[in-house]
């Protein structure tokens, strides 16, 4: 992968930090809004994550392929474009 793995692997521990803290927030037995805000949060750095992979394969294994492994490349992120919208 091709990605900033540093700035990913620090969201995503910024993530797990938060699904750990939701934990807490549920056993707490937490106002259900304040509940939801940290999830939104959490969903947010997710979604910032996926599009840096999304990039990342996009700038280079979609790229630097040729012929049908090129067509096989942009099928795939089409999938996944697919997914997500």
């Amino acid at each position: 992968m091709t990605a900033d793995n540093s700035k990913i692997t620090r969201l995503l521990k910024t993530a797990r930090g938060q699904i750990d803290g939701i934990l807490k927030m549920i056993d707490e037995n937490r106002y259900c809004i304040d509940v939801s805000n940290q999830i939104m949060a959490c969903q947010a750095i997710l979604s910032k994550v996926n599009k840096e992979v999304l990039h990342a394969h996009i700038s280079s294994c979609v790229i630097n392929s040729s012929g049908e492994d090129k067509k096989s490349k942009l099928e795939e992120i089409s999938q996944v474009l697919d997914k997500l919208l």
